[in-house]
């Protein structure tokens, strides 16, 4: 009788769970019990547990929100002359998603929230009515709309909240409404149906795992990580936490009767294992003949290129995972394959789950390193272009990864305070580290890698995006540069680094000229020290930034990333690759965009020295150039002169070493035999009206 009951359980689970059967229903043993308890006590110095008193806390402000929502909605009603018989009924609710929903928020997070309105209450209501009644309420401090995004945030009692808004086509909110239900999504418009749809995704990942405290303390201990394994940012390409929690959903499906301990182990075993890009799916799609986009590569040819596809479980299902880039799948299945072997050391007890848990140095596991810097005058433009610039990485990174001598490019999803310019003028600046690989040389010859169009194409993305959203101002700027490893010291905070104290030489970490421009004009944010050919160079900033604030991930449209990443390819085109198959000299730029500034003389605000820069020569330096933002002109010269200022801002450092008994000429550096990687920049002879940024780099073997 136990043995038929434990069979009929069997086969329920498997009809209940996943797509697919069960690899185990194993029970958990005794060691496998003793071992989440000690996940547990590893877990807890990292704050992922919130106390019993502030989770009450949360719940006390959700309620007070809850409540703040009924009464706007009836005051609302009333001033529409709904009907009193009506209104007595009328309602709406606050739901929670995300980490909150799911039960994973750690300590100080953000909650995010839904209001759920009934049919005669618009959006514009929402941002304007409630916003006001918010403005009114004593806890409510640092209320504030969305920039990209349609939500209020605001800090209500000291905890955060990010509430969207979604009105569904009923005349009131019943009290045990389940959003999950598909019928709701009838007669909405797409805003609402993508408002609801973060409720709904949550919902449904909770109803479709076996154990939900055992998927809790799971996703947890794979949250943190990833976190401290520099995997987690979905804006910058990796996982994000809806990817993480269904990739522990799935996990825990296959295997319905494991605790914890056995879960991160068999997550790891699953993933490392996993046939991407095979998609991962909690349960069957369903269509529910709405007519909405669903992912469907069968159907949608774009879907077919998702490498890493991640499914979501609620109607309309999407790719959770498509920012997801060759580089940054690499990555994490490599950490996926590191966990795995760690976790089976800690199974065998021959080490803790401490050591699951060490980060790695990000800063020594490459030798060479993009440095991304994004500069504002105040610290209100700053958050806005730090979210711009960050949504838009992942094309940098995209770039890098199309470049044939560029094997990876990974980028740090944390951020940092950048240093401070030796200027009057207070500047808000953050900074963001790429790792690059460089393929492995074959053979004795040496090539020559240009990344100009690589940085290019992505600072004319962001500008002519911050343009088009019309946040752009003047002092927005963003930097490239190459360093090496040693050299990060110099940039980055003394607490991002942690190494010995030993302070390296500032030889070699050398701003890359532009042409022959005079990069000590117009070049506020500019980060360089002096090269040992140099002496007059401009000075490296030492101060560092008095800001904590790294900027917060803004979701901006990625459709409109992608049209602007193609229509940035275009640009350059024709100088760049003419370096890229081989080693043949820089010549003048002959992209469309100087054949435009040619025609139209009133665009072009940037001038070009025809003399070498002092770094190079003693001739005279060039005049300043007059601020391409100073004159009115369209949106489309303003594009334009953005473009133009790019040119000269963005630019890479790279280490020149001259071999002995060779001497540097005007057009031409010698670089030694045995520098790895080092510029090779080559002087027009004539001033040309838009700059192009020459970044030409020399790989030997």
């Amino acid at each position: 009788f136990p043995i038929t009951s434990q069979v009929q359980t069997a086969q329920l689970t498997r009809k209940h769970y996943g797509i697919t059967s069960p690899i185990s229903l194993a029970q958990p043993k005794e060691a496998d019990l003793v071992l989440t308890q000690k996940l547990i006590e590893t877990l807890r110095p990292f704050g992922v547990f919130e106390e019993e008193l502030e989770l009450q806390r949360r719940i006390l402000v959700l309620g007070k929100l809850n409540t703040l929502v009924q009464v706007w909605i009836r005051e609302i009603s009333q001033a529409k002359n709904i009907p009193s018989s009506v209104i007595d009924n009328v309602c709406g609710k606050i739901f929670t998603f995300g980490s909150y929903r799911l039960g994973v928020h750690t300590k100080g997070a953000d909650i995010d929230a839904l209001c759920v309105a009934p049919r005669h209450l618009e959006r514009s209501d929402f941002f304007s009515s409630f916003y006001e009644k918010l403005k009114e309420q004593e806890e409510v401090k640092d209320l504030r709309v969305g920039s990209f995004v349609p939500v209020i945030k605001l800090s209500f009692d000291g905890i955060e909240i990010d509430i969207l808004f979604a009105r569904l086509a009923l005349q009131t909110i019943p009290e045990n409404l389940d959003l999950r239900d598909d019928g709701l999504l009838k007669n909405l418009d797409i805003r609402c149906i993508r408002s609801l749809n973060g409720c709904r995704v949550t919902d449904e990942i909770l109803h479709l795992v076996p154990n939900i405290e055992n998927f809790r303390l799971t996703l947890r201990a794979i949250k943190l990580w990833a976190k401290r394994h520099n995997i987690y940012s979905n804006i910058l390409g990796f996982l994000g936490g809806v990817s993480w929690a269904m990739l522990v959903a799935r996990t825990c499906q296959l295997y319905p009767n494991a605790v914890a301990s056995t879960l991160v182990h068999k997550f790891f075993l699953v993933f490392s294992k996993w046939e991407w890009p095979n998609p991962v799916l909690l349960k069957q799609p369903e269509d529910c003949n709405l007519n909405l986009p669903v992912w469907d590569p069968r159907v949608t040819p774009s879907d077919r290129y998702h490498l890493m596809p991640i499914i979501t479980p609620a109607y309309p299902q999407q790719n959770s995972t498509y920012n997801v880039s060759t580089s940054t799948r690499a990555i994490m299945v490599e950490e996926f394959k590191r966990g795995l072997a760690i976790t089976d050391e800690i199974l065998l007890n021959k080490a803790e789950w401490s050591k699951l848990f060490e980060a790695p140095n990000f800063f020594q596991k490459y030798k060479h390193y993009i440095v991304l810097l994004a500069s504002a005058q105040t610290e209100k433009q700053h958050l806005e272009w730090v979210g711009l610039v960050e949504s838009k990485i992942r094309i940098l990174v995209g770039n890098l990864e199309k470049n044939e001598f560029i094997t990876l490019a990974h980028v740090n999803p944390q951020s940092f305070p950048g240093p401070k310019e030796e200027s009057e003028k207070e500047e808000f600046s953050t900074i963001w580290v790429i790792g690059v690989v460089f393929k492995k040389m074959e053979g004795p010859e040496n090539l020559n890698v240009d990344l100009t169009f690589d940085i290019q194409s992505f600072t004319d993305t962001v500008y002519r995006q911050a343009i088009t959203s019309k946040m752009f101002e003047a002092d927005m700027k963003i930097t490239a540069m190459h360093v090496k490893r040693k050299q990060l010291q110099q940039l980055l905070p003394k607490v991002a680094i942690q190494r010995s104290k030993r302070k390296h030489s500032s030889d070699g970490l050398r701003v890359m000229n532009d042409g022959s421009l005079d990069l000590s004009i117009d070049s506020d944010n500019s980060m360089s020290v002096p090269s040992p050919t140099c002496p007059s160079a401009a000075k490296i900033a030492r101060a560092s930034s008095p800001q904590g604030s790294t900027g917060t991930a803004t979701n901006t449209s990625d459709l409109q990333g992608t049209m602007d990443t193609s229509r940035g390819n275009n640009v350059g085109n024709s100088s760049s690759n003419a370096v890229r198959k081989g080693a043949a000299p820089l010549k003048q730029p002959t992209s469309p965009v100087q054949h435009d500034s040619e025609k139209k003389p009133e665009v072009d605000s940037v001038q070009q020295n025809p003399h070498p820069s002092p770094c190079l020569s003693a001739g005279p330096a060039s005049k300043s150039p007059a601020s391409p933002l100073g004159n009115e002109t369209s949106e489309k010269a303003k594009v334009e002169e953005v473009r133009q200022r790019s040119h000269v801002e963005c630019f890479l450092n790279v280490e020149v070493v001259p071999s002995e008994g060779e001497s540097k000429t005007e057009t031409e550096l010698t670089i030694a035999s045995n520098t790895d990687l080092s510029d090779v920049p080559i002087l027009p002879a004539n001033p040309i009206a838009v700059v192009k940024n020459s970044i030409k780099l020399r790989l030997s073997r």
